[in-house]
């Protein structure tokens, strides 16, 4: 696997991941009993913007680099903002120089009593994991592969948690089709979980397959939310993402539709950009 998050991170992508997954946490953390949240592919966990990986690209400038330099953050952006700034609370003069990925935006959000399992195959990454949380006690690292891994976490002591799916796509077809095996058998051992995956845009039509899969299995409350930030015409390019999310937490749906107009108005590539949440399954 090639694939390096470094050169991404802080992209329109992650501005979408990570603003939901708050709100996904903040659900949970609605009810004081402990949960888990479980990364299947962690990756580093925290990333430079100043390094030569994030700097090759820019995407950040286009990422959460406009949210920085916005005239009126949206109320719904302001959790992820802050955390943001808690993450480069280290920084004298307030620049945003370290973007967090998803396990250490989980850390910054989880309270005392929640638990964090995080899996990751890559060496490098799984060793600047273990230094990133070297003493916290909420944390576990593993050098695994997260979809066989993902068996043998569920269901978590807690009863209570949250799934995050987040691979790499260096091969969209053959991930999709990872994703629905590794789905299946974890919704069977633990049904009432909660299960996010992020997937990427291009085409669109090369996602329906894979929405459609939801109801042929029998998964239930699957919502997916989809920002785009250009149009679906383009195999070349990252047009836009999408999360699917199973067990969807109650009014989650009303909560994403008052975030994803400002994320598409904040992130838009032209004035094709849009946004959609629909329903897979039901009940």
């Amino acid at each position: 696997m090639n694939y390096r998050h470094a050169f991404h991170a802080g992209n329109f992508a992650d501005v979408f991941k990570h603003a939901i997954l708050l709100g996904l946490i903040d659900a949970l953390e609605a009810k004081p009993a402990p949960f888990c949240y479980i990364d299947t592919h962690a990756g580093a966990g925290r990333y430079d913007l100043r390094g030569e990986e994030a700097r090759k690209t820019g995407e950040f400038v286009d990422g959460v680099q406009r949210l920085l330099v916005a005239a009126n953050l949206p109320d719904g952006l302001r959790r992820y903002f802050d955390l943001l700034r808690a993450a480069n609370a280290d920084d004298e003069h307030g620049h945003l120089h370290v973007y967090p990925g998803s396990p250490l935006v989980a850390s910054l959000a989880l309270r005392a009593q929640d638990r964090i399992v995080l899996c990751e195959m890559q060496q490098a990454e799984t060793i600047a994991l273990k230094t990133l949380f070297a003493g916290d006690k909420r944390v576990g690292v593993h050098r695994r592969d997260g979809y066989a891994a993902l068996a043998g976490f569920v269901p978590p002591k807690e009863r209570r948690g949250l799934v995050l799916i987040d691979p790499p796509f260096e091969a969209q077809e053959a991930e999709f089709r990872a994703i629905e095996g590794a789905l299946a058998d974890a919704c069977e051992r633990w049904p009432t979980g909660i299960y996010a995956v992020w997937y990427p845009i291009k085409l669109r039509r090369q996602v329906l397959p894979f929405h459609r899969w939801f109801a042929a299995h029998g998964l239930k409350k699957t919502l997916a939310v989809e920002l785009m930030i250009d149009a679906d015409d383009s195999p070349l390019r990252l047009n836009g993402c999408g999360m699917a999310i199973v067990n969807a937490p109650w009014r989650f749906d009303a909560w994403l539709a008052q975030l994803l107009p400002d994320l598409a108005r904040l992130l838009a590539r032209s004035p094709r950009a849009s946004h959609r949440i629909e329903w897979l399954t039901a009940e």
